[in-house]
């Protein structure tokens, strides 16, 4: 595929605001060289994170002007402020492959996140979706919410099983709406509490 080169002052002045999918700071994200633009009104080029500390290197796919894909991918945000090592890996690497477009594998890691949650909090249950409707007498969460969760597919056993029909039909939506709730349920579970333990230091101080 034949490229052209755009002109430098045009490669100065297109300005991309994004996330650094390699420190999560949002940010104006600097040039590097020269744009290149492959039709359709679609452009690549390279960028860097100006954050000192980071510096990223990043790879920009742009069309009308919008930034629409980046390399490495920008994940979903994520805080992982006093979640355990082994929950926030695995949400980690679940955000990791819902970036790389990998559902299904994705789809797994949420649900392993969430059963690590339910260990750590002593829920138990016979299955997933008992573990789970436990874990929400052991955390604060808003009752609609966990009903609601009753409903969702994605949490039975079947959907759990790995090759299972359920599972392998993952939709994006269905992944996205999956991670938000086990955010949620992070949140709860972990975030309240660090900030108790910050409102009760500013009390004793």
């Amino acid at each position: 595929m034949k490229y052209e080169a755009l002109s430098a002052v045009a490669a100065t002045t297109l300005q991309l605001a994004s996330r650094c999918p390699h420190c999560g700071k949002a940010a104006t994200l600097e040039p590097l060289g020269q744009d290149f633009a492959i039709g359709n009104d679609v452009v690549c080029g390279q960028r860097r994170c100006p954050d000192p500390a980071c510096h990223g290197h990043i790879f920009v796919v742009v069309r009308g002007g919008k930034l629409i894909e980046t390399y490495p991918p920008v994940r979903i945000e994520f805080d992982a402020e006093n979640v355990p090592d082994a929950v926030r890996g695995t949400m980690e690497e679940a955000l990791a492959c819902h970036a790389a477009g990998a559902l299904t594998a994705a789809t797994m890691m949420v649900r392993r996140a969430l059963e690590l949650v339910c260990t750590d909090r002593g829920a138990e249950g016979e299955d997933f979706r008992a573990r789970l409707r436990d874990l929400g007498s052991k955390i604060v969460l808003p009752k609609d919410l966990m009903d609601a969760m009753g409903d969702f597919d994605l949490l039975s056993e079947e959907a759990g099983r790995i090759g299972s029909e359920g599972l392998g039909s993952t939709t994006a939506r269905e992944l996205e709406v999956a991670i938000e709730f086990a955010k949620e349920i992070l949140k709860a579970a972990y975030h309240y509490a660090s900030l108790v333990d910050k409102l009760r230091g500013l009390k004793s101080s």
